[in-house]
């Protein structure tokens, strides 16, 4: 779907920086050309040298090397889409305030195509309200904000903050530069239907998705045949309108990764129940729409169970 489009990727010092490997290759592999630039600080966390090999052209650090200027406007006039992924709190800063300290900075201030960043922070920093008026600021200067996630952060705490995953963001990337997906006036539209509702913003959902597998011993297991393609929708649905969704979801081979949407994978149904139990309290809306299984073995075997001994199936899920 992006088959000779010009990405250039802002790397920032963030930990999240090493998704930025996989994210070159998923952006290569659907056929974008990807320049990337580097800031200072995001040497600390992932080589140029990596970077590079993945993007097959030479990584851009600075605006001056010995006598040979990096023209940051060309680079801007260069790209379809200027995206950066990750954002740093640092640099979401110098975004808002229009500060010009590195190559990047430049080549934002001099970009003519679209802007979509990725933010990667620890929770605190991300709820603290310099923060989000410093998002805010750059929605209104008309640049794209993907969605961060919930989960384990770089401190060891379970918050808001996580980068969205390379998948997420080469969807919200291919549905910008397709047309389905624009910016005006600080609000995303579809183009096929006029604005985008987004009548739940600020809201928090819980939703339950896919079967549960329940353990007879390690080989065997009682489930079903559910997908999880209803409860996926009903996800991507509470997303696209605003809601900050936790996906609690049993084994399924569907990819779950979109922006709004927080991915806990579960196997079993007590695995089910305990995610929703710590979920649940936060949220404002919960759909349960898994397939759960109706019984599960009284006494699960550590071993694989011979055919002739298979008799203990009595306890309800």
């Amino acid at each position: 779907m992006l088959k000779g489009k010009k990405i250039l990727l802002g790397v920032t010092g963030s930990i999240a920086a090493y998704k930025s490997l996989l994210l070159i290759r998923l952006l290569v592999k659907e056929g974008a050309e990807v320049k990337v630039v580097m800031t200072p600080a995001a040497k600390d966390f992932v080589t140029p040298l990596s970077l590079a090999t993945l993007s097959k052209h030479p990584v851009l650090l600075d605006l001056f090397e010995g006598d040979v200027w990096a023209n940051h406007v060309e680079l801007g006039r260069w790209a379809d889409l200027l995206l950066i992924a990750p954002l740093s709190c640092n640099t979401l800063a110098k975004m808002a305030q229009g500060l010009c300290d590195n190559l990047l900075m430049a080549t934002y201030l001099s970009a003519v195509c679209p802007v979509v960043v990725a933010p990667a922070m620890d929770e605190d920093m991300w709820k603290h309200p310099s923060t989000k008026a410093n998002l805010e600021r750059i929605q209104g200067y008309g640049n794209h904000v993907i969605p961060v996630e919930k989960g384990e952060l770089a401190s060891g705490l379970y918050g808001d903050g996580r980068m969205a995953e390379p998948e997420a963001i080469l969807a919200y990337v291919e549905g910008l530069l397709t047309g389905q997906v624009h910016l005006t006036e600080g609000k995303e539209q579809d183009l096929s239907g006029g604005a985008q509702k987004q009548d739940l913003a600020g809201k928090k959902a819980l939703v339950t998705a896919g079967p549960t597998y329940e353990a007879i011993d390690p080989v065997r297991f009682i489930g079903n045949h559910s997908s999880g393609k209803m409860g996926l929708a009903i996800a991507r649905e509470l997303a696209d309108r605003g809601a900050l969704v936790d996906l609690v979801l049993g084994p399924s081979s569907l990819d779950a990764n979109y922006p709004g949407i927080t991915v806990h994978k579960v196997v079993s149904a007590e695995e089910m129940y305990n995610a929703c139990l710590t979920i649940f309290p936060g949220v404002n809306i919960a759909i349960m729409s898994a397939a759960v299984a109706d019984f599960r073995p009284s006494a699960p075997a550590g071993e694989k169970i011979k055919k002739k001994d298979m008799h203990r199936f009595s306890k309800q899920a």
